[in-house]
């Protein structure tokens, strides 16, 4: 009778464990990783299975040939802020399950879109993207299964999926320009009566030679609101790059006279910036022509 109610006592205790939702160590501990590449952020969240003794990508574990969740637990997310390009085929903003199909010679990856999918649930007609990567030996043998990112610029970057002896790597791209400017003209949409955000806006156009024609009216604004040494040297720029030297002379001037009666701790670090435009700017100026001499009168 007493050993019934053990019995009894253990499965009540089971059962409030799983009713009540507590925290408790994970065989497949979760993890997320996340990494900007220019302006756009990229997260992956997933489970870590670990080897255990056992071998991956043959039949008794984790089968090659067939289609596989990239982890463990629940499906792998895969959130982008802005369009990528993934081995050169375009995925649009957002978030889609991670599925893949590991080979000997090449791997299948998947974006599906459904988001809880696992092996028993996956449909083919739901992927958005299957791309093909080629699998390397790694000089390192992982104990545990990791997705990482690697060889980053502003505009690429590389997704690695790790596990054992085996590497499988896809190529990220985005448009890091496009990107950009789509965000400068969203933050003076949301604040065209902020000088600072202007001003920021302005200096990326000019930065990249985009319609200057823009960025001055931005600027010319910015200076309305809030004049600084910082937005007229922003537009003697602007007006230098457009070829009116006459005009960005007397502004770059006068950014210098400011900045240096500011008191700004920063503007050390402009001043060699607008001594140099100035003696630029002078030097572009047009000629003055010769004044004559008028000549006297005879005597007779």
């Amino acid at each position: 009778m007493r050993k019934l109610s053990v019995t009894a006592a253990t499965l009540c205790l089971v059962a409030q464990l799983a009713t009540a939702q507590i925290k408790l160590p994970s065989p497949s501990p979760g993890a997320t990783i996340s990494q900007t590449i220019g302006t756009t952020d990229i997260t992956i969240n997933y489970s870590r299975p670990s080897l255990k003794g056992r071998t991956p990508f043959t039949d008794a574990y984790v089968p090659t040939g067939k289609v596989w969740r990239t982890g463990a637990n629940g499906a792998t997310a895969f959130t982008t802020s802005t369009d990528v390009m993934i081995n050169g085929k375009p995925l649009p903003a957002g978030t889609y399950a991670i599925m893949s199909i590991p080979e000997k010679s090449d791997w299948t990856l998947i974006f599906n879109s459904n988001k809880a999918v696992t092996e028993q649930t996956y449909k083919p007609e739901e992927d958005v993207l299957r791309v093909q990567l080629k699998p390397t030996a790694s000089s390192e043998k992982l104990e545990t299964f990791t997705i990482g990112f690697s060889d980053l610029t502003d505009s690429t970057a590389k997704l690695n999926i790790l596990w054992a002896d085996v590497k499988a790597s896809a190529d990220l791209r985005v448009d890091v320009n496009a990107n950009s400017a789509a965000n400068v003209d969203k933050a003076v949409a949301e604040k065209p009566d902020d000088a600072g955000v202007l001003q920021a806006a302005a200096s990326y156009n000019l930065s990249k030679g985009r319609n200057l024609d823009q960025a001055l009216s931005w600027i010319e604004k910015s200076i309305t609101l809030k004049e600084t040494y910082r937005n007229l040297y922003v537009k003697s720029q602007i007006l230098a790059r457009m070829g009116k030297y006459t005009d960005a002379l007397p502004l770059a001037q006068k950014a210098l006279s400011l900045g240096q009666s500011s008191n700004d701790a920063a503007f050390s670090f402009f001043k060699e910036g607008i001594e140099k435009s100035i003696t630029e700017y002078t030097a572009k100026l047009p000629a003055m022509p010769a004044v004559k001499g008028v000549k006297g009168k005879k005597k007779a």
